[in-house]
């Protein structure tokens, strides 16, 4: 079993699957998935995730500067909903397609 189950594992039974999923952005149906190893979604994300949330994973942002891994995630997924009301929003809009630490680019 990998690292990073055994680190969500850990933190679901030191706190709750509830905690836990709120923690990494997932659902809390997710998480007991991938617990159950029976998840059918992008894995890879969740480990990206979990990793930057539970195991102090960090990336370099050209726009922030160094970051945790699940922020630069997060980000991403964001990045595809412009706000020209906020400049740091601005910058990642411009920034995240062509980031060397975007997933699936």
């Amino acid at each position: 079993m990998s690292n990073w189950i055994n680190v969500l594992r850990t933190e679901c039974e030191s706190t709750s699957q509830s905690k836990a999923a709120a923690l990494i952005g997932y659902s809390t149906a997710v998480v007991n998935q991938v617990l159950k190893g029976t998840y059918n979604g992008d894995l890879i994300s969740v480990e990206e995730v979990v990793r930057g949330a539970l195991m102090g994973a960090t990336v370099e942002c050209p726009a922030i500067g160094t970051i945790p891994r699940n922020r630069c995630i997060e980000h991403q997924r964001r990045s595809n909903n412009f706000a020209s009301t906020n400049p740091l929003r601005v910058q990642l809009h411009k920034t995240c397609p062509t980031c060397e630490n975007r997933r699936n680019r």
